[in-house]
């Protein structure tokens, strides 16, 4: 493995578990530089200072060289890359597959005819908002309620209980984002 491999490597496992390169040196007890140093493939570290790099992720030398980078740094998905966590008559195809360390979710919704997404009303903490691209969404908000259509748009304080549902007759499509992700 090259030594432009391995920053890159690093780089991509330390941001993946949501450090800083000041928290990675300084958990890992080096100079604050170095993590730095390495990632820009200035310096190649021993065996024995990646290994105390790793530990304090923690990741073992074998997940790390074996991870899959093109995974981890993905920019661009298809449509038949998007990841289904939805339930019956909703669907919820999520952007990406691993939002551990994400400060956003973005969902591509489809509700069936009178789908909802239950009769509890949710309630996280975060913001959330969408646009309707698709057929009508009934959002009720606390005690506010409108019925959106195609081109029409929420957003608003997740904390607040709220909840979604088709009351037409055709699918409803929309896009929606969250965060943090919570779904």
């Amino acid at each position: 493995m090259s030594s432009m491999d391995l920053g890159e490597r690093l780089r991509a496992v330390r941001l993946k578990y949501g450090l800083s390169q000041r928290e990675l040196a300084r958990k890992a007890g080096i100079a604050n530089g170095t993590i730095s140093l390495i990632e820009s493939n200035s310096i190649s570290p021993s065996v024995g200072a990646l290994k105390r790099i790793l530990d304090s992720i923690p990741i073992g030398l074998s997940e790390f060289f074996s991870w899959d980078l093109a995974r981890t740094n993905r920019l661009f998905y298809r449509a038949s890359d998007l990841v289904e966590i939805g339930r019956e008559g909703v669907s919820y195809r999520q952007v990406g597959s691993d939002l551990s360390h994400r400060s956003l979710q973005i969902l591509s919704e489809r509700y069936q005819p009178g789908a909802d997404s239950g009769k509890v009303l949710l309630q996280h903490q975060g913001e959330e908002g969408g646009v309707i691209t698709r057929g009508r969404l009934e959002v009720t908000v606390g005690s506010d309620r409108a019925v959106l259509g195609p081109g029409d748009a929420y957003y608003f304080d997740s904390r607040i209980p709220h909840r979604f549902r088709n009351p037409g007759g055709e699918i409803c499509e929309l896009v929606s984002a969250c965060s943090p992700p919570t779904f």
